[in-house]
């Protein structure tokens, strides 16, 4: 827990990084503001198919509809949120020498979306619709 309180501290003083270590060669450092770069296109894209099906199936039934919805919003926010914290402690990691960190956030990444890609398929397959 005190990790995860000083690293989110590190989200908002990144400069903090500095005293922790030494530099790591700035191709590594780029690299990782890459990788934190492609989280975030992968939350927006998240985020915006979460509005698209809210926005856009209107005839899909309201439950299903705003599940795939929430699930796609909810996924698309904790991406986000988890770029910024594994960008830093891939940085102070290699700061310190360190092995990168290890995480499970793709697995819960993964499971999300395929668990509305599962759900669009049978939508269409068996064409859920309402009358609202």
């Amino acid at each position: 827990m005190i990790d995860f309180v000083k690293d989110v501290r590190l989200w908002f003083a990144p400069s903090r990084l500095r005293d922790e270590g030494e530099t790591p060669d700035y191709r590594f450092s780029l690299a990782n503001e890459r990788t934190f770069l492609a989280w975030i296109r992968t939350s927006l894209a998240l985020v915006g198919g979460g509005f698209a099906v809210d926005q856009f199936l209107p005839d899909l039934r309201w439950g299903v509809r705003v599940g795939m919805a929430f699930t796609l919003l909810a996924v698309g926010a904790a991406c986000a949120l988890r770029a910024v914290n594994h960008w830093v402690r891939c940085e102070r990691a290699m700061r310190l020498g360190e092995d990168l960190p290890l995480s499970r956030f793709p697995v819960l990444l993964s499971l999300g979306v395929g668990l509305v890609a599962v759900t669009m398929v049978v939508v269409v397959l068996l064409g859920w619709t309402s009358g609202r």
